[in-house]
């Protein structure tokens, strides 16, 4: 055997010891040789579903149709749009048919841990719940930073239960720009209550009420800015604020902040009219006030729907979806203009280096859009 062909660990000193062998292979008569030249593997690829596929799917509540329905109306794809579209016209009809709930709050406040709590008690009176739960995008891919899914981990076990954390996509608000499709979609799908999670940045949260029915607030004690005016923009539009983490030694605090949110909530307008929003302790840990919460969910659903202030919203919301789509198409369509994308870095480069204003690189980017049509 020759050195070259002699394994690493064969020992150079004592060549005897090794007694690996190189031998050509035989085709013997009738047998096929065992190795073929210039073979290419290839990753299977499912065949892509078409849209009556997962529209029956979703109806049946596929779990795996239906996360092919919520990836197709989050991708960014141009070739995915108009498939979305034809898939949402048809689903159209069998939505609206759930309570939405919107849940924010400050980071640390325990979302995440109220939702899954929460979202079991639910499932154990017979609710179907889906979860929405919105994630910081990373800067560089673009996908989920938190991951609640792994969070909520006794959630996601639980067969009535769907959990879809989605990115932000740098959305104001932390709440992704295709979350009004999921929402349509789920309750499509025939899960009666939506519970949407934000990312819980501040005061551009307030963009989550523009899709919900019931927007719930989660604060804590000793947290040093319970009245503060930061707040004041986010309690405004709250139907309930939720004072979390109510248990142990913490549970005297919590009592004590339930009462202080619900002296300044007396003078706040209410965010729904002929609601009074007020304050309420919760734990996750112990279930304490979890049911309670629910009661007040629904007895501000009967509320509403015998004002009529339930469809109202409704009517309002759908109004606030077309004019955010118009605003998507726009922005989508200005930056895939020819003459806009020839154009844009040289105008971005003379307002870095100061020779033109921005009003003026602006005004001069959408005289190129309107004039030319490429």
């Amino acid at each position: 055997m020759a050195a070259d062909q002699k394994p690493e660990w064969s020992d150079p000193n004592n060549p005897e010891n090794c007694s690996s062998i190189v031998r050509k292979g035989q085709e013997h008569e009738g047998q096929a040789a065992s190795i073929q030249k210039n073979i290419r593997f290839q990753k299977h690829r499912n065949s892509e579903p078409s849209v009556d596929e997962i529209y029956e799917g979703v109806l049946k509540g596929d779990r795996s149709l239906l996360a092919r329905a919520l990836t197709l109306v989050e991708s960014n794809a141009e070739q995915h749009f108009q498939k979305a579209q034809q898939l949402l016209q048809k689903l159209l009809p069998k939505g609206g048919k759930s309570i939405r709930i919107g849940i924010t709050g400050v980071p640390g406040a325990g979302k995440s841990t109220f939702i899954e709590a929460f979202g079991c008690y639910l499932c154990s009176l017979g609710h179907r719940v889906a979860v929405l739960a919105i994630d910081p995008s990373s800067s560089i891919s673009g996908g989920s930073i938190l991951g609640d899914k792994t969070r909520m981990e006794q959630l996601a076990r639980n067969p009535r239960a769907f959990i879809r954390p989605s990115p932000t996509g740098g959305k104001l608000g932390g709440v992704h720009r295709k979350t009004r499709e999921s929402l349509l979609i789920c309750e499509a799908a025939g899960f009666d209550v939506i519970l949407i999670e934000t990312v819980g940045v501040g005061q551009s949260e307030v963009i989550i009420r523009d899709m919900v029915d019931f927007f719930m607030l989660l604060v804590l004690t000793g947290a040093g800015d319970e009245l503060q005016g930061m707040k004041k923009g986010i309690m405004e539009l709250a139907d309930a604020v939720l004072v979390h983490k109510a248990d142990g030694t913490n549970k005297q605090k919590a009592e004590q902040t339930r009462k202080e949110y619900n002296r300044i909530l007396h003078f706040l307008q209410p965010a729904t009219k002929g609601w009074a929003t007020k304050a309420y302790t919760c734990s996750s840990m112990t279930e304490e006030g979890i049911s309670e919460i629910w009661k007040v969910i629904q007895s501000f659903e009967l509320t509403g729907k015998a004002s009529g202030v339930f469809e109202e919203r409704r009517k309002s919301q759908a109004r606030e979806w077309l004019y955010s789509m118009i605003t998507d198409q726009l922005e989508f369509h200005f930056y895939q203009h020819l003459g806009v994308r020839n154009q844009l870095p040289k105008l971005e480069n003379e307002v870095i280096a100061g020779e033109k204003t921005v009003a003026a690189a602006v005004e001069a980017l959408f005289s190129t859009f309107l004039t030319n049509k490429e």
